[in-house]
């Protein structure tokens, strides 16, 4: 539950900000004035919202469209899947445009030759990074959907819904962002040469833009086991799901 942990006030409004400990980047449920709270500072960087287009009945509606046309899955999972728990929380991300170019020589040693190989690989980037520490979720499987973003209003979150602050600040995003990224350069390194004798990443990052993008949290039970489903609250894609395996028997 949510609980003011010190009497901290917005600083355009004057009301009491709420926040659970390690929520360093706080936004007034009153005003929508978005604070950090180590400095008590203004949040001066864009501060966007993704509005949330499903209720719980049209969203149980996409679990079970997803079933009907998902591959390799029991035959009666439609009919026998019970819906569990449908949570709508509004997750904080961290959007890093990032133009990312790296060298990289190799040795290429599937024929047998040895041959030296270099190579540039160049891209750019809206690299997402979860605001939270210690949670996990896909985000190399979600495509924020920044098009449809407008400035963060706490009026437009259902009451019901959940609001998680984030953790982190825009540098340790941008610090995640960089380590990530020349770790997925060296996988694409690796795709060309099989040994990787130097490589160098180059970062030209700009603004990041804060935030907040509704997603559903979705558990079913089939058969007495427990399975889970991310939907994205904004376009209703399927970011991940779990499946019930499908038992053979030669008899």
């Amino acid at each position: 539950m949510v609980e003011v942990v010190e009497e901290i006030k917005c600083s355009n409004c004057g009301a009491p900000l709420q926040f659970e400990p390690g929520e360093i980047i706080v936004s007034c449920k009153y005003c929508g004035y978005t604070s950090t709270i180590t400095t008590r500072e203004a949040f001066t960087l864009e501060h966007s919202l993704l509005l949330n287009q499903y209720t719980n009945s049209q969203i149980t509606d996409l679990m079970y469209k997803w079933m009907r046309v998902s591959f390799a899955k029991p035959s009666d999972l439609e009919n026998k899947a019970k819906l569990t728990e449908a949570n709508l929380k509004y997750l904080p991300f961290w959007s890093v445009p990032v133009e990312a170019s790296s060298t990289y020589k190799g040795v290429f040693e599937r024929t047998g030759l040895n041959i030296v190989k270099e190579g540039v690989i160049k891209k750019n980037y809206n690299w997402l990074v979860l605001g939270r520490r210690a949670a996990t979720f896909p985000t190399r499987e979600y495509e924020i959907p920044l098009e449809g973003k407008i400035p963060f209003d706490f009026t437009r979150i259902e009451k019901s819904a959940q609001v998680l602050n984030s953790e982190i600040t825009e540098l340790e995003a941008i610090e995640i962002a960089r380590q990530e990224i020349e770790a997925h350069h060296k996988f694409l390194a690796s795709q060309d040469v099989d040994k990787i004798i130097e490589i160098k990443t180059e970062f030209k990052v700009e603004d990041a833009v804060y935030i907040h993008a509704p997603i559903w949290f979705l558990a079913y039970n089939y058969k007495g086991e427990v399975y889970r489903i991310i939907i994205d609250g904004a376009s209703g894609e399927v970011i991940k799901g779990e499946m019930p395996t499908i038992k053979f028997s030669l008899f």
